[in-house]
């Protein structure tokens, strides 16, 4: 399919592609649109003609999107995101300078917060507004702009960069660590991990040459916060942020049974860390555009120092 031949897609049919695959079928599609499931029907075909591939497998009463489906609605998603992205900045004036930034609790209050005031040296006139997720937002709805987040860089929607490491430490309570003798030790004590990253302690297990198929207990948090206090009180053996365990460890809240060191030669995929999080095309904006070069060339080697 030729540049030209894509320009003349009708806009029309894949508003009705993108109703189809979110609802998961035509009638659910028409009601949304208020059309018959005809008329979806029809546009449907249309797309396809167009195409020359089939869109949707039809079984009966049931439709089953093709393996391109699935492909092509991930850039009609990206495409209608833009649309909307594009009539708010030139319809609405006070939102043409502005940025909505969703961090991560951790970063904003670790590394982010006091930097802040670097960026609007840089650009005064931007309108910043700060909100913070321990998950991904949907960038349509909740109209956000830039997200910042933890992970293991695994958005393939959006385009990431990442900005900063997130090393661990395995660590306990002292009471808890006269049970660990060997990171052996560590499969038949209760674990604590995010829930973000349930293979996390899989990952250190492997890092460590323990692999079992089943673990002892495990309990999963929301935040980074919880689950160290959740590691301080001792309930388990914690995954704690380097910062937050030699603070813990210097006080006497928290030891490192095994060493600090011992996750520190970890292969790189496998520690997890805060990325910049952009939807395609938002770049395209000067404010958006400006925050994220900003941001990327950040040195964030020395964290604020947040008790």
């Amino acid at each position: 399919m030729t540049d030209r031949m894509v320009r003349q897609l009708p806009l029309n049919a894949l508003r009705v592609f993108w109703a189809v695959m979110r609802q998961g079928s035509f009638r659910s599609a028409a009601d949304e649109l208020l059309v018959t499931p005809q008329a979806v029907s029809q546009q449907i075909k249309l797309l396809e003609d167009i195409l020359q591939l089939p869109l949707f497998e039809r079984k009966g009463r049931v439709i089953e999107a093709t393996e391109q489906a699935i492909v092509l609605s991930h850039f009609v998603q990206a495409g209608f995101d833009e649309f909307a992205e594009g009539v708010r900045r030139v319809t609405r004036a006070t939102y043409r300078n502005r940025i909505n930034i969703n961090v991560s609790p951790y970063f904003a209050t670790r590394y982010l917060m006091e930097r802040l005031e670097r960026f609007r040296n840089r650009l005064p006139e931007a309108d910043l507004r700060l909100t913070t997720m321990v998950e991904l937002p949907d960038f349509a709805v909740d109209e956000v702009d830039v997200s910042i987040q933890w992970g293991f860089g695994t958005w393939k929607d959006y385009e990431t960069r990442l900005l900063v490491r997130d090393p661990k430490i395995i660590c306990c309570a002292p009471a808890l660590a006269t049970r660990i003798k060997s990171a052996a030790d560590l499969t038949g004590l209760t674990l604590l991990h995010p829930v973000l990253a349930r293979t996390l302690w899989r990952r250190v297990l492997r890092h460590l040459g323990i692999d079992v198929p089943e673990l002892a207990g495990e309990i999963e948090f929301q935040d980074a916060a919880t689950m160290r206090r959740g590691t301080i009180s001792g309930m388990g053996v914690g995954l704690v942020s380097t910062i937050d365990a030699m603070e813990d460890i210097k006080a006497g809240h928290l030891v490192a049974p095994l060493g600090t060191d011992v996750l520190a030669d970890m292969e790189e995929q496998d520690v997890p860390g805060f990325y910049l999080i952009v939807p395609r095309g938002h770049k395209r904006v000067k404010t958006i555009a400006t925050f994220c070069d900003w941001i990327s060339e950040q040195t964030w080697d020395t964290p604020l120092h947040v008790a």
